[in-house]
């Protein structure tokens, strides 16, 4: 049989896209290298407990839009997201806010905060900062940066933040209030019996094929659709004929505890550079469940190499570039369309993915 589109990818943004084209009559079939859908939102029933095998994700966005569409597929519970770090002994509430400070400096008010973290800046003396370090510093001032910025950035970036641009630190939010929320958008919350089902929802009716890999695929069957929608990796679409952008990796360490709580909290950083872990993700606080048991995933930061995830995009200068002439290869490719976090090359959050889908299926479809 020949489709009207061809869809590489079972995650969010070709899972949104294979929605609507079904629903304007269109033969959809999606195809997806795992054996799995729902790309790196998917969630895995373990002990009665919805685990984010790719990292935790939480749904957040300011669109009403966005939220009444995701809403269609499953319903949110009212988990905000808190996370705690953890600096050796000390233990601090994110984003950095007025328990952070109060924690770390023994104040009450936001004017004896600023009145620190500004003197801290001042005595610096940074006005054009050259690298990462140099830029935390002139934002954040020494304490927050040493405690809270520095160890867990060398592990995200695998590099010193002496070595890291400055650009990679644009800003740094900082609240004057005791707000320990993560997020300043209006909805926020987790889909009550996880991710997977969502995109379950939105390819219902439609065939797909899991364990395939692309390029086997397309020499096999050539002819399978007029059009396609790759939402894999571009430079791995032309065979890296250009060289192999870079991303960063994640290694999930996931196991089973027999208690019932582990840490207390959904998402605890560990921000000194001597641990090798980021994070301890414990999956039950995302749905406040009360399992006899827990599992918690230990998420280790790494380079990445041909044949291994990729996570996070290395956007530099250099990146960026070679980017830009995998776009000329790909306007060439008049029946296919890149879209997504990999085909884009840019990080995107969950609501962000499902607005650039339902703009590509609306110019398209």
């Amino acid at each position: 049989m020949k489709y009207d589109y061809l869809i590489v990818g079972a995650g969010l943004y070709g899972a949104v896209f294979a929605y609507e084209a079904k629903k304007k009559g269109k033969s959809v079939l999606v195809i997806d290298k795992r054996n799995h859908v729902a790309g790196n939102i998917y969630t895995k029933n373990i002990e009665g407990i919805n685990v984010h095998q790719y990292g935790a994700h939480i749904f957040h966005t300011s669109d009403k839009k966005i939220w009444d569409y995701v809403n269609q597929f499953a319903e949110f519970n009212h988990y905000i997201n808190s996370p705690i770090a953890i600096y050796k002994s000390e233990l601090y509430n994110l984003p950095f806010n007025m328990n952070t400070f109060s924690k770390m400096w023994n104040i009450r008010t936001p004017w004896q905060a600023k009145e620190i973290i500004e003197k801290q800046i001042s005595e610096l003396a940074i006005t054009e900062p050259k690298n990462l370090e140099e830029q935390a510093l002139s934002l954040a001032g020494k304490d927050v940066y040493e405690k809270l910025i520095k160890g867990y950035t060398e592990k995200q970036w695998g590099r010193n933040c002496r070595e890291l641009p400055a650009f990679i630190i644009k800003r740094l939010p900082f609240r004057y209030t005791y707000d320990n929320n993560y997020f300043n958008d209006r909805f926020q919350g987790i889909p009550i019996g996880g991710y997977t089902g969502i995109v379950e929802k939105m390819l219902e009716g439609i065939p797909v094929l899991t364990n395939i890999d692309y390029g086997e695929f397309r020499k096999k069957n050539p002819d399978t659709a007029e059009r396609i929608l790759f939402t894999g990796m571009i430079d791995s679409y032309f065979d890296y004929r250009l060289g192999a952008l870079e991303y960063r990796s994640v290694r999930f360490e996931t196991e089973v505890l027999d208690c019932d709580n582990y840490q207390g909290n959904a998402v605890v950083n560990y921000t000194e550079r001597e641990i090798p872990y980021t994070r301890i993700i414990e999956h039950k606080h995302f749905e406040f469940g009360h399992q006899p048991k827990t599992v918690i995933s230990r998420e280790y930061s790494s380079e990445w190499k041909v044949g291994m995830e990729p996570y996070y995009p290395v956007n530099d200068e250099k990146n960026n570039a070679l980017f830009a002439k995998y776009q000329e290869l790909a306007e060439n490719e008049k029946h296919v369309i890149f879209g997504g976090r990999l085909g884009n090359y840019k990080y995107y959050d969950m609501d962000k993915v499902i607005t650039a889908a339902l703009e590509t299926a609306e110019k398209e479809l």
